[in-house]
């Protein structure tokens, strides 16, 4: 008999796991606490779908090149499907300066780099209804899972042997031999489990950071703007990062990430009318939000609780449970600043299908699991943390007032700004191997450790900003003060004056 697995979440983790577990013949049912798509209609689904379980649902989205390699690969006809619903490929040469189009000569791999972006909306609902028409899998739309069923074996290991829930007004119980929690960040399930002595490790921290999103459309014969005609859209001031996230159906979004000790900033751009002041006020932004081109299609959509976590099942090589598998943010969370939330849950969801089809063995399946996600995701959430660390440092020290770096912080930030940024815009072969990193192709810092990358970004910083210059992108926006005095906030109420000044004492 086939192998039944229960799934906790229909969201992307949920899907993702379907799509992995579908072709090994599993039965697999998906239980999700939301109810049914009510329309097959992107814009009116945006509007209309409630998504409790998803908070972020309507926050800006893109699947990396390795994501997209996954489903290209594993089910080419859901990528099909995705693009005749609107869902955009973003290719590699759009990521080149004008420069480097001149001379652009397409390479073996360059179609890899490829991103997939669009609302949320219509990238889930995609999904979804093509997961719907796969054999062996079934969905239970508003299915509230209550708890686990497990219970305590010899060895203290815990057992999950199903769920126990509500749907349609019954208690229900479903027993099987695996079940996947994809319940995402607000999840319970994990929590049983801990509860009832489950010694899972875990740790958590502050990406310091919160995201500002507000959709726009484009208004009728308007196209996007020419983005080697413009400055970048997206950049990174120190109190303020942005980026642009290009759409389906002639939609895009705008996000703002802002630090958590920008308090004034953080609540005043939740008003929609300061909100658009500031991406006019940004160069980046002003092409696409400008009257003449766009007009908004929602209100500012704050997402706060950002933090960093791991959790660990299976601790000095021994599982804590056996039959249980979490994934997605039920696992690990980072900051969504790279947009690696999905595939994260893609990767961890190929990785669970080739361990189950490897063993039959419980513990060894979950040790195996724990072995896979070490070696596939963990570069990727160690290098994300190190930069939020970095990122509420500088955030905090534009706060104090005559702060000046110390040499070892601006030899670092000279390296970044004046070495790797001119680089990767002036070398394509240099942004081609970064961009495998960035996508999960290969480790995040494998680039920069082979030696004739590293010869060639320290060429480059060596020249000097002079024999650079061509290659610095315009200032992605104003200073601190100038932008928060051009929104009419306070710009002193968030300033560290005490540090400063005990600073300047030292």
């Amino acid at each position: 008999m086939p192998e039944k697995v229960l799934v906790i979440g229909a969201g992307i983790g949920g899907l993702c796991t379907a799509l992995m577990l579908a072709p090994s013949g599993r039965d697999i049912v998906l239980l999700e606490r939301d109810g049914p798509l009510e329309t097959a209609d992107p814009d009116e689904l945006f509007r209309t779908w409630k998504r409790n379980g998803v908070a972020h649902v309507r926050q800006s989205h893109a699947f990396l090149a390795r994501l997209r390699t996954i489903m290209k690969t594993e089910h080419p006809a859901l990528l099909d499907q995705l693009l005749a619903n609107g869902v955009r490929e973003l290719p590699f040469e759009l990521m080149l300066t004008e420069a480097q189009q001149q001379a652009y000569q397409p390479a073996p791999g360059d179609e890899e780099l490829t991103i997939v972006t669009s609302r949320r909306t219509t990238l889930e609902m995609t999904m979804r209804r093509y997961v719907e028409t796969l054999p062996n899998v079934e969905l239970r739309c508003g299915f509230k899972v209550r708890r686990l069923i497990t219970r305590k074996a010899g060895d203290g290991v815990i057992e999950v042997r199903g769920v126990a829930g509500e749907w349609n007004g019954d208690d229900v119980r479903l027993e099987a031999d695996i079940v996947v929690d994809a319940s995402g960040k607000g999840g319970t399930t994990i929590k049983q489990l801990i509860d009832e002595g489950a010694p899972i490790r875990e740790e958590n921290e502050s990406a310091g950071i919160l995201y500002f999103t507000r959709h726009y459309r484009l208004l009728p014969g308007q196209v996007e703007p020419e983005r080697s005609a413009h400055p970048p859209a997206s950049g990174d001031l120190g109190y303020l990062k942005f980026g642009i996230f290009p759409g389906d159906n002639g939609n895009f979004s705008v996000t703002v990430a802002i630090p958590e000790v920008e308090t004034v900033l953080r609540q005043g751009i939740v008003d929609p009318d300061i909100f658009h002041a500031a991406t006019l006020a940004l160069p980046g932004l002003q092409p696409w939000t400008n009257a003449t081109r766009a007009e908004p299609t929602s209100k500012v959509i704050g997402m706060g609780d950002l933090v960093s976590r791991w959790r660990d099942l299976v601790i000095d090589d021994k599982p804590v449970t056996r039959g249980y598998f979490a994934l997605g943010d039920t696992l690990v969370r980072t900051n969504p600043l790279y947009g690696r939330g999905c595939s994260f849950a893609a990767v961890s969801a190929q990785a669970l299908r080739q361990v189950l089809d490897m063993t039959t063995d419980p513990t060894e399946r979950s040790r195996a699991f724990h072995k896979a996600i070490h070696a596939e995701l963990l570069p990727y959430y160690l290098n994300q943390r190190k930069q939020d660390r970095s990122a509420i440092k500088r955030a905090r020290r534009a706060l104090i007032p005559g702060h000046v770096p110390k040499l070892k912080a601006r030899l670092a930030t000279g390296f970044v700004e004046d070495g790797v940024r001119i680089a990767l815009r002036s070398d394509t072969r240099l942004l081609r191997e970064a961009m495998r990193g960035f996508h999960m192709l290969e480790h995040p810092d494998a680039w920069l450790k082979r030696p004739r990358n590293l010869a060639g970004v320290l060429w480059y910083w060596a020249r000097g900003k002079a024999r650079n210059a061509a290659a610095y992108p315009p200032p992605p926006g104003p200073e601190r003060v100038e932008m928060m005095q051009l929104l009419g906030l306070d710009w002193q109420a968030d300033m560290i004056i005490q540090e400063g000044e005990d600073r300047r004492a030292a």
